[in-house]
């Protein structure tokens, strides 16, 4: 299955709730496992590669 971003379940640009999908995880769990890992560990760039991620997963139109 390719990442696409969620255009229905967005809090910022929906790149958690792809995640989510593409995985079968709630997407809020995801996202509070996303935040603690980006403040929780100095080796992972949260920002970054979220914003990395955002412009990188196209859109998805179809959930």
């Amino acid at each position: 299955m390719k990442l696409k971003r969620s255009t229905h379940d967005v809090m910022i640009a929906g790149v958690c709730a792809g995640i989510a999908h593409a995985l079968g995880w709630p997407a809020g769990r995801t996202r509070l496992a996303y935040v603690l890992l980006s403040i929780l560990s100095a080796a992972f760039p949260g920002i970054l590669v979220y914003l990395l991620l955002w412009f990188v997963m196209p859109k998805t139109e179809e959930w």
